[in-house]
C-alpha cells in the first residue's frame, strides 16, 4: 500500500521523506537565470560584412556598424542583421546559375523563357538574358519601405528592359548597342528605386546572351556573316586608305617644302644680285674709268683660265707674219 504524506511517501509501510526545498535557493536560481538571460540578450556582435538594425518595440531606432554592441535586453530592442554595402547581390533573368565556377552550369526553363522573350522596336523577337548586380546602401529604407525587395527589383528590371529593348532594333540589341542598352537600363532602374526609397544602389547591368528565336537563327546567322564580311571589306579599305593617304600627304608636303625652299633661294639670290648691281653702279657713278677697268679685269680673270692657248699682240704691231695655220697643218702632217 502506497500513499503520499506531507514531506514524503509511504511505500510498503516504510516512509520515505523528501528533502525540504529552500525558498531562498529558488529565488537565487531565478535571479541567476534572469540575469543570464538579460546578459545574453543585451550584447550582440555584427560581422565585418554586415550591419545591424535595432528596433525598439518594433520601431526603427538605429543602425550599428560591425563589432560588439549593447542593446536593451529581451524584446525591448530587437536586432536584424543584413549584408553591408560591401556585399554585392545578383539577380539573373532568362537563366539560372546552378553551379558557379570555372565551368559554370546554367539552367533555362519555360519560366526563364517567358521573361527573356521580348519584342524589339522593328517588330522582331529576341531572347534577352541579363543580370543585375546591386548592393544595400541604406539599411533602414531596405527593411521598412518595401515588403519584398527581391521581387520588386526583378519586376522593375524586367519592365525597364522590355521598354528599352522596344526602343531599339534587333540589330542594335543583339550586336550594335549592347553596352548602351545596359547603361540605359541601369540608369532608369536606379531612378525608379530611388523613387520607391528602397535603399538599393545598382552596380551593373550585364547583357549576357541575346539571340533570335530558334526558328530564325539560320537566317540571322547568314545576315551576321554578310555583315561581318562587309565590315571586313570596310576595314580593309580603311587600311589601304590609311596607308596611301598619309604617304600622299607626306609627299605633297615634301614637294611644297622643296618648292618653298627653291623660291626662297631664288629670291635671295635675286636680291643679292640686285644689291651687288646697285653697289657696282654706285661705284661706277663715282669713278667710271676705274670701275670699267676693274670690271674688265674681273671678266678677263674669269675668261682667260678657260682658254688653252693664249696669244698676246700689241695693237700697234705692223707687218705681223701669221703662221698659225701653217703650224697647224704641219702638226697634222
Amino acid at each position: 500500500m502506497q500513499g503520499y504524506r506531507k514531506g514524503g511517501f509511504n511505500v510498503g509501510g516504510e516512509e520515505i521523506r523528501l528533502p525540504e526545498i529552500n525558498k531562498n535557493h529558488i529565488i537565487i536560481g531565478v535571479v541567476i537565470v534572469i540575469a543570464l538571460l538579460l546578459f545574453l540578450t543585451s550584447f550582440y556582435t555584427i560581422k565585418t560584412d554586415e550591419v545591424g538594425v535595432i528596433r525598439r518595440f518594433g520601431k526603427y531606432s538605429r543602425t550599428t556598424a560591425p563589432g560588439l554592441h549593447l542593446k536593451l535586453p529581451l524584446t525591448i530592442e530587437s536586432l536584424t542583421k543584413i549584408k553591408g554595402s560591401q556585399f554585392i547581390f545578383r539577380e539573373e533573368f532568362g537563366y539560372e546559375t546552378t553551379q558557379p565556377g570555372v565551368r559554370t552550369q546554367i539552367r533555362r526553363s519555360a519560366i526563364h523563357l517567358s521573361e527573356s522573350l521580348m519584342l524589339t522596336g522593328d517588330l522582331n523577337i529576341a531572347t534577352v538574358e541579363w543580370a543585375v548586380q546591386y548592393r544595400i546602401k541604406d539599411a533602414k529604407n531596405y527593411l521598412f519601405n518595401v515588403r519584398d525587395i527581391a521581387k520588386t527589383i526583378r519586376d522593375i528590371s524586367e519592365s525597364v528592359m522590355r521598354r528599352v529593348v522596344g526602343d531599339h532594333s534587333v540589330d542594335e540589341v543583339i550586336i550594335l548597342n549592347r553596352r548602351e542598352i545596359a547603361q540605359e537600363v541601369k540608369a532608369e532602374m536606379q531612378i525608379i528605386l530611388e523613387q520607391y526609397k528602397t535603399g538599393i544602389e545598382v552596380e551593373t547591368v550585364e547583357l549576357q546572351d541575346v539571340n533570335p528565336p530558334d526558328p530564325v537563327k539560320p537566317s540571322f546567322n547568314e545576315v551576321n556573316e554578310a555583315r561581318q564580311q562587309m565590315e571586313k571589306m570596310i576595314n580593309q579599305a580603311w587600311e589601304s586608305y590609311n596607308k596611301v593617304i598619309p604617304r600622299a600627304k607626306g609627299e605633297a608636303e615634301q614637294t611644297i617644302r622643296q618648292a618653298e625652299g627653291y623660291a626662297m633661294n631664288r629670291t635671295n639670290r635675286a636680291k643679292g644680285d640686285a644689291t651687288r648691281f646697285i653697289s657696282i653702279y654706285e661705284e661706277y657713278r663715282q669713278s667710271r674709268d676705274v670701275t670699267k677697268r676693274r670690271l674688265y679685269l674681273e671678266a678677263m680673270s674669269q675668261i682667260l683660265p678657260k682658254i688653252e692657248k693664249k696669244y698676246i699682240l700689241d695693237k700697234d704691231q705692223k707687218g705681223l707674219l701669221q703662221m698659225l695655220q701653217l703650224q697647224d697643218r704641219g702638226e697634222q702632217k
